[in-house]
């Protein structure tokens, strides 16, 4: 088959809903939806603000199987609010993760994957978002010691703010070309510190430093693939069911060290690939 008839065929995972994306991705039949759109727990706080809110508050949770495996999944949907995390959407996601702590702490394994669109905190819910995102951080860290948390940032959102934080936590982070992973987006860097260092509107050099390529080659996810939903679900198959011995935010110290080396003058993608070349001999 030719490249342009594959891409043709190619089931794209990026282009479906965050509902789509989890129905895509569980064994068939194995879905439950949980706090779903007609239970109507959504934001108190967008209406306040001349903010339409959604009935899901943006995320979507469910439990299933994939692969035979028990997971939870829960998948932020871009395409409300910048898949911004607010009181209720962050809740639901922090939940979920607890949720899946308590099914192994009573004996039932039970994986997590989390479906990562976001550019972070919801700024018209500011402080609940931010304390609702370190309730995720410490839910994953609590989780991960039992079974993997698999991060996914597939595009076109990317993960952003203290959402990238949890992606970083997760056991592991699987990207596409398409994924951009960072702590500030690129027109929030542009706003802080200028045009010419930060041009939000060079698309090339932006996924030259923050692209799922790039943030893979540079050891910062684990695994990279297409936009394809197939490829997509065969990795986290894979994935809910392996054990990683290290994570990469207990090998803090040897990140910080090789930021130091780059330093802000030789900070080009090509200098932070060359630092990390040797980073699965620190991980293992």
């Amino acid at each position: 088959m030719s490249d342009t008839n594959q891409l043709l065929n190619q089931h794209s995972f990026v282009e479906l809903s965050a509902r789509q994306r989890i129905k895509a991705l569980l064994d068939v039949g194995s879905m439950r939806e949980l706090l779903g759109p007609f239970d109507r727990i959504k934001s108190p706080w967008l209406g306040l603000q001349g903010i339409v809110a959604q009935a899901d508050d943006g995320v979507v949770v469910a439990k299933g199987s994939i692969a035979g495996k028990a997971v939870v999944v829960a998948a932020i949907e871009g395409d409300f609010q910048g898949g911004s995390m607010g009181e209720v959407s962050g809740a639901k996601i922090a939940t979920a993760l607890q949720l899946a702590l308590e099914d192994n702490r009573a004996g039932t394994p039970r994986a997590a994957v989390l479906l990562l669109e976001t550019g972070g905190v919801r700024l018209q819910e500011a402080n609940l978002g931010l304390a609702a995102i370190a309730d995720i951080h410490s839910a994953i860290v609590e989780l991960r010691a039992y079974q993997p948390v698999i991060g996914v940032v597939a595009g076109s959102v990317g993960c952003f703010g203290g959402m990238s934080i949890a992606a970083a936590l997760c056991s592991d982070l699987l990207v596409t070309r398409e994924a951009r992973v960072g702590l500030n987006g690129p027109q929030v860097i542009e706003q802080e510190a200028g045009l010419e260092e930060y041009d939000s509107r060079d698309r090339p050099f932006i996924w030259s430093f923050t692209g799922g390529q790039q943030r893979y080659t540079s050891g910062l996810a684990d695994e990279f693939c297409h936009d394809s939903v197939e490829v997509i679900k065969d990795k986290i198959a894979h994935l809910v069911q392996s054990e990683r011995p290290r994570f990469r935010s207990d090998q803090y110290e040897y990140f910080l060290t090789q930021l130091y080396q780059a330093g802000p003058e030789q900070a080009t993608p090509e200098r932070v690939r060359e630092l990390y070349t040797n980073l699965e001999e620190q991980l293992l």
